[in-house]
Order: C-alpha cells, then sequence, then structure tokens
C-alpha cells in the first residue's frame, strides 16, 4: 500500500491540470473501460518505482471561485489529517494572496512533508517573480508549469525522498474485508450486528468512529479481517465536510484490501458519494459487495427490492454483476448472507483457472462468435489464459489486437462472467498479439 499525498491550494492554481499530469500515464492504462470518466480526484502515480495515491483536495470544495476560506482551511485540515505529504500549489501570475498566507499558517505548524510548488513559472521573468513565494516561510519553492511539466520532475524527486517509508504490513493470509460507505449508513452497527458486541460505540451522530480498525472475524467456519472505515473525527472539526473525509478514509481501506462491503442508506439511495466509492473500489479491482441497509424504514409500497436493485444496476453499468444484498443491521436481517457473499467473492477474485479449461470453454464461443470484421481486416483469436496476477485478467492472443472493438471485449467479458463465477470482482480484458 503507497503512501498519500494530498495537493492543497486555491482554485484556480492549476491544482487539476498538475494532478491530471501526474496520473494520466498511469490512468490512461488503468482505465480503459469505455465510457467511464469518473470524476477524477484520486488516482495513482509513480516516480522512479515509488507509487503514491494522489488526491486533490480541490475537486471536493463545492461551489466555484467564490469559494470562502472556510472551505479551503478545511480541505488543508484534512489534507494534513489524512495524507501522508502534501503539495501546496500556488501561483506566480497572482504573487502570494491573502488565502496563500492563511494556508501557509496552517501548513508551518505541520511535522509532515510539504512541498511549495509556484505554477505557471514559464519564463524568465516569472522565474524572478517566484522569488515573493519564500515569505510563505515554507523554505524552498519548486518553480513549475503543470501545463507542460517543466519542473515537475525536480518537485517529484524531492516528494519521494521525504514520502515516510511503509512497513510492510505482516501479510496475514486471511482476507481482508473493509465496510466502506458514507457517514452515518450504518458501518459500524453492520460491524457490531456481526461480532455480537458493541465493541463500536454507536450512536446516532454522524461521525462518531475515529479510525479504520481491523477486528478479527472467527465465525460459523468463517475466518477473515475486518477493516470498518467508519473513521471519522472528533465532532469539533466534522461540521460539514464528512463527504470528502470519508472518501480520503476510504482510499486506505480500499486500496489495501480484498473485497470491498459498500454500506449505502437504502432511504438516501446511491447518490453519488456511494458511487465515487464504488467506481474506486472497481478501479482498484476489488471485489465487491453491495449492501443496501435500513431496508426496514423504506416505504414498501413505492419502493420494491426489484425496482431498487435495478436502479442501482443501472447506475453502475457497465460493470452490473454485482451482488446487491437488502439487510437490516437493526433486525440483523440477512446480515450473515452478506459474510457469505464476500466470502464467496473473495473465493472467486482468487480462482485461477487452468489455461487448457479457460480455452476449452471460451474458444468454441469466440469460434461461434468471431469479432466483426473491421476495415475488411478478420481478427482470429487461437489462444486465450488467465494471467498470474492478484486479481483475475486474461489475455486473449490474436493477430490484430488493435481492431477488437470495446463492444467485443464487453461480449467477451460477460461470456466469462456467465461461464466462471466472478460475480462481484471487476474483470480485466487483454487482446494481445501472439
Amino acid at each position: 500500500m503507497g503512501n498519500i499525498v494530498a495537493i492543497v491550494g486555491r482554485p484556480n492554481v492549476g491544482k487539476s491540470t498538475f494532478f491530471n499530469r501526474l496520473i494520466q500515464r498511469r490512468e490512461a492504462i488503468i482505465d480503459s473501460v469505455s465510457g467511464v470518466t469518473r470524476d477524477r480526484h484520486y488516482g495513482k502515480s509513480d516516480w522512479n518505482g515509488k507509487k503514491f495515491s494522489l488526491i486533490d483536495t480541490g475537486g471536493y470544495v463545492k461551489g466555484s471561485d467564490d469559494i470562502f476560506e472556510a472551505e479551503i482551511d478545511k480541505q488543508v485540515e484534512l489534507a494534513i489529517d489524512e495524507a501522508d505529504a502534501i503539495i501546496f500549489i500556488v501561483d506566480v501570475e497572482s504573487g502570494v494572496t491573502p488565502m496563500d498566507e492563511e494556508v501557509a499558517v496552517l501548513l508551518r505548524k505541520v511535522n509532515k512533508p510539504v512541498l511549495l510548488a509556484v505554477n505557471k513559472v514559464d519564463n524568465n521573468k516569472r522565474l524572478a517573480n517566484a522569488v515573493e513565494f519564500y515569505s510563505l516561510g515554507l523554505g524552498e519553492y519548486f518553480p513549475i508549469a503543470s501545463t507542460n511539466g517543466s519542473g515537475t520532475g525536480d518537485l517529484l524527486d524531492a516528494l519521494i525522498e521525504a514520502l515516510p517509508e511503509i512497513e510492510e504490513e505482516d501479510e496475514s493470509e486471511l482476507p481482508r474485508f473493509a465496510v466502506v460507505g458514507r457517514p452515518n449508513a450504518g458501518k459500524s452497527s453492520f460491524i457490531n450486528a456481526l461480532i455480537g458486541e458493541d465493541r463500536y460505540i454507536v450512536t446516532d451522530i454522524a461521525g462518531t468512529t475515529r479510525d479504520s480498525i481491523d477486528t478479527k472475524y472467527n465465525r460459523f467456519g468463517f475466518e477473515f479481517n475486518l477493516v470498518d472505515t467508519a473513521g471519522i473525527r472528533r465532532k469539533s472539526k466534522v461540521k460539514e465536510n464528512l463527504e470528502f473525509y470519508s472518501v480520503m478514509r476510504s482510499v486506505r481501506a480500499i486500496e489495501n484490501c480484498d473485497v470491498c462491503l459498500v454500506v449505502l442508506d437504502a432511504t438516501r439511495g446511491f447518490d453519488g458519494q456511494v458511487q465515487n466509492i464504488f467506481w474506486l473500489a472497481q478501479r482498484n479491482h476489488k471485489g465487491i459487495v453491495i449492501l443496501v441497509n435500513k431496508w426496514d424504514l423504506v416505504d414498501k409500497e413505492t419502493n420494491t427490492m426489484k425496482e431498487y436493485e435495478a436502479m442501482i444496476r443501472r447506475e453502475i453499468e457497465p460493470f452490473t454483476d454485482v451482488p446487491i444484498i437488502f439487510i437490516s443491521v437493526l433486525t440483523k436481517q440477512r446480515v450473515f448472507k452478506a459474510i457469505e457473499t464476500a466470502v464467496k467473492v473473495f473465493e472467486s477474485r482468487s480462482r485461477k483457472i487452468k489455461t487448457r479449461q479457460f480455452n476449452d470453454v471460451m474458444l468454441p464461443i469466440i469460434e461461434k462468435n468471431p469479432p466483426p470484421a473491421y476495415k475488411g481486416k478478420y481478427v482470429k483469436i487461437k489462444f486465450c489464459m488467465q494471467l498470474p496476477t492478484p486479481h483475475p485478467q486474461f489475455a486473449f492472443f490474436c493477430n490484430l489486437p488493435q481492431y477488437v472493438r470495446d463492444p467485443y471485449k464487453r461480449f467477451i467479458e460477460n461470456k466469462l462472467r456467465q461461464e466462471f463465477d466472478f460475480e462481484g470482482v471487476p474483470v480485466s480484458i487483454f487482446f494481445r498479439k501472439k
């Protein structure tokens, strides 16, 4: 699991451009699913072989340019709490602004690495102007131009140097299940219902669990680690921005687990926040089980389970092969089924299909439905296999991989899911030249 780096700064200094620049190489590869342009406030990057997760805090500020400073302060405080290092971006065109000074005051108190990047430095005159940022009291600054990337190398070198070493956690063989979702969806209550003891103090104020806690679960023949991310901290700081905080918290848990149990509140629906968490899990190739909690509170006349489920599946297209379970933590309804399903998803995610068996099943299907000809060229798929990766990835070897279109990839994925049970598991499919 890599470090988390947060990018902070006031609006319009070029945070997103910088962020996109750092994640673009990898993101392009990771997200080859067509039509999945989800919001891009979280991504992975690496520099000189060291991987880290990047969070662009600006993406979470509601509103536009006329943002109250309070919002920025909150962003910065959250970043200080959660990230391992912080990149503070300022803009040479506008010089040092009062808001920059305010952010600097917060950052000077931090005992984590803070790197000051002066953006839009694309000529010598601006390089000379950048000197005034010494006045922020954050030491050396890095002149960069995020539109063309100049200066970012030095900044990243310094960042990698400054990132704390991560102790390798003793990897127990136990599967890790993370319970994620937005505040107050019932994550802690779900864990209490499972463990059968109130080891999390559950109150009805949103945001009372402090940190993500690991619990070893060993009952009914199942054994695994449960990670609770309900973590929202002391109420003084919580106020409004629980949302961003819960996403930041979830990032760590999701990157570090095998299966995500996404808990949502049936009365609030599958809203943007829950979707963010869902796509975060999907992009990280984690197993996913969706738990619709508080089903006992939903007015059943208007909302049948079937309709509700169909609504969620529409939202999560094209990855719809995900178990959705309606639970009530209060009455412990179907809580056990949720765990059973998570274990099943874990097993599917770690399943290895023998190459011979895989070819015996998939090649006849392909022969019957070959890829459509493209520009008069016929694609012939001769051989396929599962790749030796922690999550299911499959390679299909053919003469013209570049002519295989997305709809055919989806067709192959659907067939593969029909033949081999991969419910709740994101599957990657590659076409390669033999």
